[in-house]
């Protein structure tokens, strides 16, 4: 191709005699030319200039050309409204299709589309019209140059209702060093500016893939080796097909709540890279296949038990251990040598209920060693005479009191406990092996009855003022999700551990998602229902947070630690501290009823101010460092 030639898109030779004499420069271009691509790149161009033709028209031929398809789910797609003024905000891994991609895809839902980009691109003729052009480079010419572009983005979106694209990072994606993954700078605060300007809601889009690893490479040479190459990587993608997620809207009245711009562009950010995190998830069994137990392999639950021997063992307990009511069900509580029948009807529905969400033991019945010596509390349905729903309590000062000592809590074989720590816990109560039968999982109901019945035996035993547990994350989770989860339980609910007082027999390690989402990013996660947000947009049923999880944390909740349990199809636990006398009074009238929240207080105040009183036996760090 001729030098001379005013069609090529890219003229190496006029940027180089810049700096060189012509003859030099024409000389030096002839030599990059071939090995930066720009020869074939140009020729392309040209070639896509003969016919005659709309920008439309031509962009689509430009990306026929460069990959073979923008793979996109039409729910996702239906995402982006017809109307309206609309922020797209987008990730950069390849530093060029990614923006014909999208002036092709969203061109075909509405026709007021601008993109604010480097304004380099405006040498392209066909995609002039739809750049608002800012130069990336700095200095001072550039920043009044862009201070009227922006102006001009935000009246675009904000009075003429249109749509605009950003890139935050304003470079392309490279490979990070720290996370070994392919990822964007950071996110420039700028694009915040922006969206709070424009007041528009923002969708966070995602382009999974990147540049090849020679570009990668002569990054970590140089950035601007790195840019040279562009033109190559633009057309070396052949007829590979480019994935393209699409996020949830996000209302900007959410996004205006952040405190600094910084905080808003994190968290767009970790929006955008979390819609990534759902492509590891495989399709599973009815049970999880890291439990290496096929459905094949599991053992046939044992049958119902007879409903009118399971109500003669409740008509012999105590009037004390009937709990509370509520229409026609009851919570009772129970010790394991009192409903024997009862404990075989809760281990057959524990196994029923846990393999429908991927775990389970496999066996005919879910009873272990621990069931003998621990308290049962339940919901009996009086007019369907069935179990509905039960929980699981231990006793810690009777069961360190016991000859089992701290082996006979069940949690010792997720984490090893110091007897020390036990011993400063005092009275308190482990809680573990809820569960609510499938047939009533359509309301919450059930769970706030078994909870509102732990509230009343708390008050009639007021000692008891530490609740702790294992809370499961389990494999249904994309391990995205848990990530998330574990991150921003570490950050916001960490108890302060005292070194070696509880360790994790198999510890969770977190670091899946290094590169993708910064540690500040989880640390601005606002609360828990926030949290809950983030893993629905990640899960494709589009659940949040585990509810028993959530219930804890309102309880004011503190995390020891994280545990993999292989018994139990690899169920990420979480073991959760609530101390009930730091807890909301206002929660504990939802549970315990105004007057039982009352004595409960009253009495734990009484032994505070007690001149007699006895030394604090609260646990080290059970309050946690936030």
């Amino acid at each position: 191709m001729s030098p001379s030639d005013e069609r090529r898109l890219i003229k190496l030779d006029q940027a180089l005699s810049q700096k060189l004499k012509r003859p030099l420069a024409i000389g030096l271009a002839k030599v990059l030319e071939p090995i930066l691509g720009i020869n074939r790149f140009n020729r392309e161009y040209i070639k896509l200039l003969e016919k005659d033709q709309s920008d439309d028209q031509f962009l689509q031929r430009a990306l026929a050309l460069l990959i073979g398809s923008v793979q996109v789910s039409h729910s996702e797609l239906e995402r982006i409204p017809a109307s309206g003024g609309v922020i797209l905000v987008a990730n950069h891994p390849f530093g060029g299709i990614e923006g014909v991609m999208l002036a092709v895809l969203l061109k075909a839902i509405r026709p007021d589309i601008k993109f604010i980009a480097n304004y380099m691109l405006g040498q392209i003729p066909e995609f002039r019209d739809l750049l608002i052009p800012v130069d990336p480079f700095g200095g001072e010419s550039a920043t009044k140059r862009n201070v009227g572009h922006v102006v001009k983005a935000i009246r675009w979106v904000r009075k003429e209702q249109g749509l605009l694209v950003i890139f935050p990072a304003g470079e392309v994606s490279s490979l990070e060093l720290k996370s070994r993954r392919v990822v964007d700078p950071a996110w420039q605060v700028g694009a915040a500016r922006i969206i709070r300007a424009a007041q528009a809601q923002v969708i966070p889009l995602l382009f999974q893939g990147s540049n090849g690893p020679l570009f990668q490479l002569a990054g970590l040479i140089h950035p601007r080796l790195r840019t040279a190459l562009l033109p190559r990587e633009m057309l070396n993608k052949g007829q590979r097909d480019i994935p393209l997620r699409i996020g949830h809207p996000i209302a900007f009245s959410r996004l205006d709540k952040m405190e600094s711009d910084q905080e808003l562009i994190d968290y767009l950010r970790m929006r955008t890279y979390l819609l990534d995190a759902d492509e590891k998830k495989e399709p599973r069994t009815p049970l999880s296949p890291q439990s290496n137990k096929s459905v094949a392999a599991l053992e046939p639950i044992i049958s119902a038990c007879d409903p009118q021997l399971l109500r003669k063992e409740i008509d012999q307990l105590p009037a004390a251990q009937r709990l509370l009511s509520s229409g026609n069900q009851t919570v009772y509580v129970a010790h394991a040598h009192q409903i024997p029948m009862l404990l075989q009807e809760i281990g057959r529905l524990r196994e029923i209920t846990f393999r429908e969400v991927g775990e389970g033991t496999g066996k005919s019945i879910d009873l272990d060693i621990f069931d003998a010596h621990y308290m049962h509390l339940f919901i009996w349905q009086e007019q369907a005479q069935e179990l509905v729903g039960a929980y699981r309590m231990g006793r810690l000062d009777h069961i360190m009191g016991s000859s089992a000592g701290k082996k006979g809590l069940y949690t010792s074989t997720l984490f090893k406990y110091k007897k020390s720590f036990l011993k400063q816990l005092g009275p308190a109560l482990e809680m573990g092996r809820s569960f609510v039968r499938p047939e009533y999982q359509r309301s919450y109901a059930p769970l706030l009855l078994l909870w509102k019945g732990i509230g009343h035996y708390v008050v009639a035993h007021p000692e008891y003022k530490v609740l702790f547990g294992p809370v499961s994350i389990t494999t249904e989770y994309t391990p995205a999700s848990r990530q998330l989860i574990v991150g921003y339980l570490k950050s916001h609910n960490d108890m302060e551990n005292p070194p070696r007082m509880i360790k994790a027999r198999k510890p969770y390690r977190l670091q899946g998602l290094k590169g993708l989402v910064s540690p500040q990013a989880i640390e601005n996660i606002q609360d828990v229902d926030a949290l809950s947000g983030l893993v629905a947009e990640i899960e494709r049923d589009g659940k949040g947070v585990p509810i028993l999880l959530k219930q804890y944390l309102k309880l004011g909740g503190r995390i020891a630690g994280f545990n993999i349990d292989p018994d139990f199809s690899d169920v990420l636990d979480g073991l959760i501290f609530v101390d009930l006398t730091q807890t909301e009074q206002r929660t504990l009238n939802k549970y315990m009823g105004a007057a039982g929240a009352e004595r409960f207080l009253a009495y734990h105040a009484q032994r505070e101010h007690a001149p007699t009183a006895p030394p604090s036996i609260e646990a080290p760090g059970l309050h946690g460092s936030h």
